[in-house]
């Protein structure tokens, strides 16, 4: 309500009540309009009186929610159901125009609003993480892989003659099938190993890069974020042969944002040369449903760029979603999940540390990866492969996800592509290991509960490998109290051992 309304309920309801009621409505605007002025997520988060205020503040502005409103087009924000309409907010015109998904909306003030606020504060968020001189950003409704794609589709425009993408190799499909998805051919260059970890070959880079020429190469596209043994790319030395040979880099920062040290490798990447954008997801940074994507830059021309290259309008539903969880957590609440998380990733290291080392295996030493850690798995007898396949199906029944067995040689082909070793990010990594990640949200019990069920899973694989290679009978293990509760559960693993190996 607005003054009049006020004054005029002061003539039903004593004139004290009314303007106690009406200081309280303003203590909800002032946070709204320090919003709007600012441009910047509040230190402490909003209450969901306020937010609720706002999101309803917002989408009363569009069109399709206007009393007496005549639409006449084919896209008029009619929604069929109303369990549909309360889910969105009412927000159903989404974002962006035609040619550019920035681009504010004539029937749909309440959703450029959105985006825009949302935008900015994501870019706010991107600088208290690590990247103080980002310059622009915006949220794309498509996953990372997708927005790399649209990232190298940006690119063919300025580098027409360009047909290779340079990528250090990373075993996951999704940031493959983006270079192929545009067009290019991905030109794989081996990791190095040094002592457990995968490291970046800048030699094999360099001398790629010099092999091909400069103009035949769209870009270098790097990653932070991974599963160990593999760390973080050099993102430094890799940004300065960039600048140095004049080849743009595009960073796939995943779920970098949660970890100050992938954020400092891309603030010091810009700084010593080049990088031209990094995309960073939204789930995985910022626990919204999967679908969205952040992409940024150190250059605004060339986002805005980006950005005018996705093709027609957008849903809304990622911006919304991470602009409720912002006003919800704050910057405050935001830092204090980043604190949470490297503590987790401490504790779960040590736990892993500990597990490992009763059963004579190894927990990786790789303190470049701040995220992903890896355990050995070369004690688990004759039949090993399948003794490790079997682990992770166990893993995956007793309802314990993230965490991956990787074995030794297995092959897989993506997208034409033969990777050998694949899952280890290297054609001959020394041994099997098991992953599992500290990511943000997760807590003290998923560590201990993790810990109690590995270890359960541990005993029991070992066991039956016992039985299997006709050993002693001598259990060196305690095999725990509820054995046929185990073996009732082992026969379920090696019905779905099949199902595992595939998802995998």
């Amino acid at each position: 309500m607005n003054r009049e309304s006020f004054a005029a309920g002061e003539r039903l309801v004593s004139p004290a009540y009314v303007r106690q009621g009406c200081e309280a409505r303003r203590s909800h605007e002032h946070l709204i309009r320090l919003l709007l002025e600012k441009g910047k997520c509040p230190e402490d988060g909003w209450d969901e009186s306020t937010l609720e205020l706002f999101l309803h503040e917002l989408a009363i502005m569009d069109s399709n929610n206007f009393l007496g409103n005549c639409g006449v087009g084919e896209r008029e924000g009619r929604v069929a159901s109303a369990l549909v309409a309360r889910r969105h907010y009412r927000f159903i015109h989404g974002i962006g125009r035609s040619g550019d998904i920035s681009a504010v909306q004539p029937k749909a003030a309440g959703s450029s609003l959105l985006n825009r606020i949302t935008n900015s504060l994501v870019l706010d968020i991107i600088k208290l993480a690590g990247v103080p001189t980002v310059t622009n950003c915006f949220v794309v409704p498509m996953a990372t892989g997708m927005s790399l794609t649209l990232c190298f589709l940006t690119l063919r425009h300025k580098r027409p003659k360009a047909k290779y993408i340079i990528w250090p190799r990373i075993d996951q499909k999704s940031c493959f099938k983006s270079m192929i998805t545009a067009g290019f051919e991905p030109v794989v260059i081996e990791n190095v190993l040094e002592g457990d970890e995968l490291r970046t070959d800048l030699k094999a880079v360099e001398a790629k890069v010099r092999e091909l020429g400069p103009d035949s190469i769209l870009c270098v596209h790097s990653t932070t974020s991974c599963f160990a043994p593999r760390v973080p790319d050099r993102l430094e030395e890799l940004a300065v042969i960039c600048a140095n040979y004049g080849i743009p880099h595009i960073v796939n920062n995943a779920y970098g944002v949660q970890s100050s040290k992938c954020m400092h490798l891309i603030q010091q990447g810009a700084r010593v040369g080049r990088i031209d954008a990094f995309v960073q997801s939204l789930d995985k940074n910022f626990m919204v449903p999967v679908g969205g994507a952040i992409i940024a830059g150190f250059n605004d021309s060339f986002i805005q760029e980006i950005s005018k290259m996705y093709p027609g309008r957008a849903s809304a539903s990622p911006s919304l979603d991470v602009l409720i969880t912002l006003l919800s957590l704050g910057s405050n609440g935001y830092k204090k999940l980043l604190k949470e998380r490297k503590e987790m990733f401490s504790y779960l290291s040590s736990q892993l540390k500990k597990l490992s080392e009763n059963y004579n295996e190894r927990l990786l030493h790789t303190p470049h990866n701040p995220i992903s850690l890896a355990v050995t798995l070369k004690t688990l007898g004759e039949h090993q492969d399948r003794a490790i396949t079997q682990l992770g199906s166990m893993l995956f029944t007793r309802q314990v996800s993230g965490a991956r067995v990787v074995p030794l040689g297995s092959v897989q082909t993506v997208s034409g592509h033969t990777f050998r070793g694949f899952m280890s990010h290297a054609n001959h990594y020394p041994c099997a290991y098991l992953n599992a990640a500290a990511a943000i949200g997760m807590k003290t019990q998923d560590v201990d509960l993790f810990m109690k069920r590995l270890d359960k899973c541990l005993k029991t694989v070992r066991k039956e490998q016992k039985k299997e290679s006709n050993a002693s009978g001598v259990d060196n293990y305690d095999t725990t109290k509820d054995v046929d509760i185990e073996e009732m559960a082992l026969k379920l693993d090696n019905v779905l051992l099949d199902t595992y190996q595939n998802s995998s």
